[in-house]
């Protein structure tokens, strides 16, 4: 802002707004004769959502806004609304096409206060020309959410868009807010080089897991591709060694290696697969993958204890999580090799004393320092996290995972990356990312099963690389 004029900045953030809100507006007949209602609030996020008022009025709409602190109000985004022919009203009209929430911006802290939550409750009932309720814009965030973490902690808006600049924010990622950004279209208003410093969260995209993906090549055997050992499932659990073991073939190993009690059932099932009774008679693996239906009975300790013996990557789940509450397991963590974890929010609070709560990544973050690991927290948008800090964010989460048996056949795939030779942090993204699509293609057939998202792996991988 120091090198710039005046009002640069806020001004390509609000055209980037206004095209946005034009384009919503074609939809549903056109900017010329539209209402277009402004929530005004004070300050930046104010003065945004006025300049791009301005831009609507001034090519025909019906711009009003209402201004929430009239007393703080942005003033020359508001000289050029009443310019351009916009109006201030006292309250919602009886119709309106479009609605920009400009209430609050990023630095804002808490839920929405009234009068704005009430304000914000009542677009419900308003409707656009088709009869429809009109779209809801939000400016940079929607109006009421935890930007850093996400946390939605009262009153917030629910936007169908949200138009951010520069560069996005935790909330539009992770958390309950992410569920309300709607579509979030980022900006570019010239920050450049202010943004070289090392990201708070990471999200990876297609492009990524196609190009850290392992390839085969003309010397490549069973071997050399990874062997994965799975030491899920039991007598009493067999299914979770069979969804296991077919997350695993999904992945990029080229033989799985199976050890439980539910031998017979995985072999007859996936007949390519090696299996033995225990993990002392698997054979040579280059991961472990422990856990999904293992059980807690002291065979099960046994197994555990095999596994975290060996210098090999080890993901842990469901089961073998349970396992590590009770603290026999402390001086078995003390490891050089790569450790993941894959819990979900009641496994997380069993070893982490508390559930994650606001901040899923700052508590995603300290779980992964304080035992050293890789952390995998399942949810609507999952979390990893590594023990130095670096956290990423999946984006293709999806509600057709929460389904008995998903997180087995994740935590197969996560393994066979692990034996492939992926770095954890790595293996763990690719993962939660090809099962987040699996999931999204399952559901396109109706209700999904864990088999259905195993089925949905590999052409979804066939697609992705």
């Amino acid at each position: 802002m120091a090198t710039l004029p005046p009002g640069t900045l806020m001004q390509r953030a609000a055209a980037g707004l206004a095209r946005r809100c034009a384009l919503l507006l074609r939809e549903s007949g056109g900017v010329y004769g539209s209402t277009v209602v402004l929530l005004v609030g004070s300050g930046d996020n104010g003065g945004d959502a006025l300049y791009a008022g301005a831009t609507l009025a001034a090519r025909g709409a019906a711009v009003k806004a209402i201004l929430l602190s009239p007393e703080r109000v942005h003033l020359a985004g508001l000289a050029a609304l009443r310019r351009s022919g916009g109006v201030t009203v006292a309250g919602l009209p009886s119709r309106a096409d479009l609605v920009v929430d400009g209430i609050v911006g990023i630095g804002a802290s808490g839920g929405l206060r009234e009068p704005a939550a009430a304000l914000v409750k009542s677009l419900s009932d308003l409707r656009g020309r088709d009869g429809a309720r009109p779209p809801v814009v939000a400016v940079d965030v929607p109006s009421g959410v935890a930007v850093d973490t996400g946390d939605v902690p009262g009153d917030a808006v629910q936007a169908d868009v949200t138009v951010t600049f520069g560069c996005l924010k935790p909330a539009h990622v992770v958390g309950a807010a992410a569920a309300l950004a709607g579509h979030v279209e980022l900006v570019d208003i010239g920050l450049g080089a202010t943004l070289h410093a090392d990201p708070a969260v990471r999200v990876p995209d297609a492009a990524d897991i196609a190009e850290w993906w392992p390839r085969t090549g003309p010397g490549s055997d069973k071997y050399s591709r990874g062997v994965v050992g799975v030491a899920t499932g039991s007598a009493t659990y067999p299914g979770a060694a069979i969804l296991s073991v077919a997350g695993a073939l999904a992945g990029p190993t080229g033989m799985v290696r199976y050890a439980g009690s539910a031998d017979s059932e995985v072999v007859q099932h996936h007949p390519s697969v090696v299996a033995a009774k225990r993990v002392a008679d698997a054979g040579r693996v280059q991961a472990w993958v422990c856990g999904s239906g293992l059980g807690t009975d002291d065979g099960a300790r046994t197994e555990l204890r095999s596994v975290l013996a060996t210098s090999l990557p080890v993901l842990l789940d469901a089961d073998a999580l349970t396992l590590l509450v009770d603290g026999q397991h402390a001086t078995d963590l003390r490891r050089d090799a790569p450790l993941v974890i894959t819990p979900h929010d009641g496994e997380f609070a069993r070893l982490a004393l508390e559930r994650p709560g606001a901040d899923r990544i700052g508590a995603a973050c300290k779980l992964a320092a304080w035992i050293n690991a890789v952390v995998l927290l399942k949810g609507d948008r999952t979390i990893v996290a590594t023990p130095a800090g670096e956290v990423w964010v999946n984006p293709t989460g999806s509600s057709a995972l929460a389904t008995a048996g998903s997180g087995d056949v994740l935590a197969g795939l996560l393994g066979s990356l692990l034996a492939a030779g992926l770095p954890p942090e790595r293996a763990a993204i690719m993962a939660a990312y090809a099962h987040g699509l699996a999931g999204r293609l399952a559901a396109e057939g109706g209700p999904v099963t864990a088999p259905d998202v195993a089925a949905a792996l590999r052409p979804v991988l066939a697609d992705l690389l």
